[in-house]
């Protein structure tokens, strides 16, 4: 009888699915910060319906913006000025709080992946 209330209580657990509204994060004034072999890279952007302007280590990069679903986004670089900014950067919103998101990138067609944390500006 005791596994049986594991049982269920395991089963009604592993049934949580995370809430996330990504709409909440489309447009607006944010900051991130993503986390490459131990050190922390962050940057400040603003993000429209098709427009990210993102300032990092005093550069600004623009990209257009290609929702693929609420919670997905590809982002072209407008202005490539090598090989890799050519390169088109998937992302993937995971989970979302109030103020901020967890999200995984990576280059369109490659499977290693990257995580960060971005946080909406006050």
């Amino acid at each position: 009888m005791r596994f049986l209330y594991l049982f269920l209580f395991v089963l009604l657990f592993n049934c949580y699915n995370t809430e996330r509204n990504c709409t909440d994060f489309k447009t607006g004034k944010f900051y991130s910060e993503v986390t490459i072999n131990g050190e922390i890279f962050k940057s400040e952007f603003i993000r429209t319906e098709n427009l990210q302007i993102e300032t990092y280590n005093k550069q600004i990069d623009s990209s257009k913006l290609r929702w693929i679903n609420d919670c997905e986004v590809i982002f072209k670089t407008i202005n490539p000025k090598n090989m890799a900014e050519q390169k088109d950067i998937h992302l993937k919103i995971l989970t979302t709080t109030n103020n901020s998101y967890t999200f995984e990138y990576s280059y369109v067609g490659e499977a290693k992946k990257q995580k960060g944390i971005a946080y909406k500006a006050k």
